[in-house]
């Protein structure tokens, strides 16, 4: 950090009564003839003394003027009021380089102007990353408010897990005011084949919808947004967030990315927040969907699949009836996801509870939500009895 400027006191003399006595005795002093007891001096050490002060004064007026340069930093012309710039904070940026920033876009006349405001206020470790705009004329403590605060979401889009294409779609509208209508939102996403050659992991979703991989994230959308650059927003977001999950398992079992993604959807439904839960439920659907035999012979069994399909919670009748997402009436999965899955129910679907798999095919939870887990039918049955 830049050293502080040292203040310089010039009069020695403390207030204005003590400066105007010994102006006084200086008047009264020169009023003496003391000639005849001054000894005879010699020039060269007049000479001397004068070349020294020339040498002391010019190398202190150096010094204060490389002093005062190195405290206030390179000058800039502020942006007009009336005029804005926006800077974009990286994560991990600390107060020197946002000052950088704010300087190169005329928001501060120097960068340790900035900073030591900020230390002054101890805002060091509170500056949040993003990106921010800023009307000339802004003052520091406004802009370090700001940038405290964190940025203004404008247009912002949240989607929750366990939300369906319809769901976002509406909601979609709603952030955008209309500008991008749930219908137009909804033809952007109702063929994956349209951005599979850009998203690989789409490459088993066919001519599907992107139901499932339209990712659940809170986003900050542009007034110039449109449904594909929506569409696309998420899709990037669903590569990124699972860009470090190991398919393998599920591929072991057959299974596609485009399956896991339906195994993670339904997992979403059945199971609550907790991770360990979710494993232990991913695990049950697996166990179901691998034994041909008694209990499960395949068959999911999941009244959250029909619920996607008739709308509301399904009756005893609509699970069993001969409809495409019943699992009761076909075996293995629907034919799509049925919502858009959070990453820790397709982290549970990529490394299910190895305890449960080969070992539980029931799971009850009751109304404060715990969840049991039975090996057969007979004790699934004794758990909620």
């Amino acid at each position: 950090m830049p050293s502080r400027k040292r203040q310089v006191t010039y009069s020695q003399r403390p207030n204005h009564a003590a400066r105007s006595a010994h102006a006084r005795g200086e008047r009264q002093f020169r009023t003496y003839d003391t000639s005849y007891i001054r000894p005879k001096k010699s020039k060269a050490p007049i000479v001397f003394a004068i070349i020294l002060a020339i040498i002391v004064l010019g190398g202190l007026g150096w010094g204060v003027l490389t002093l005062f340069n190195s405290c206030s930093g390179p000058q800039v012309e502020l942006l007009a009021e009336g005029e804005e710039a926006t800077i974009t904070v990286a994560d991990g940026s600390g107060a020197s380089a946002i000052a950088d920033q704010l300087v190169e876009a005329r928001l501060v006349s120097s960068a340790s102007e900035f900073t030591k405001r900020v230390n002054e206020l101890n805002a060091a470790s509170q500056l949040k990353p993003g990106t921010y705009t800023f009307a000339g004329g802004a003052s520091l403590d406004s802009i370090i408010k700001a940038l405290e605060t964190g940025p203004v979401m404008t247009g912002g889009l949240t989607i929750p897990e366990g939300f369906k294409l319809a769901d976002i779609a509406n909601a979609v509208a709603t952030a955008t005011e209309g500008r991008v209508s749930a219908e137009d939102f909804t033809a952007a996403a109702s063929n994956a084949s349209v951005y599979a050659a850009d998203y690989s992991f789409l490459a088993d979703a066919g001519t599907n919808s992107l139901e499932g991989f339209l990712f659940p994230k809170t986003y900050s959308l542009g007034d110039d947004a449109t449904a594909d650059s929506i569409v696309r927003t998420m899709l990037t977001q669903f590569q990124t967030e699972t860009a470090n999950l190991d398919w393998s398992y599920p591929q072991s079992q057959g299974l596609s990315i485009y399956d896991a993604v339906k195994l993670a959807s339904i997992v979403e439904k059945e199971s609550s927040g907790d991770e360990h839960v979710r494993a232990q439920v991913a695990a049950v659907f697996y166990n179901r969907l691998a034994t041909q035999g008694d209990p499960s012979y395949g068959f999911l069994q999941s009244d959250a699949t029909t619920a996607y399909e008739v709308g509301h919670d399904p009756t005893g009748e609509e699970v069993h009836a001969q409809t495409p997402y019943s699992t009761y009436a076909n075996k293995g999965l629907p034919p799509t996801p049925i919502c858009s899955p959070g990453l820790d129910c397709l982290t549970a679907v990529t490394a299910p509870d190895k305890e449960a798999l080969g070992t539980y095919f029931f799971f009850y939870f009751d109304k404060d939500g715990n969840y049991f887990f039975s090996k057969t039918y007979d004790e699934h049955i004794k758990t909620f009895s």
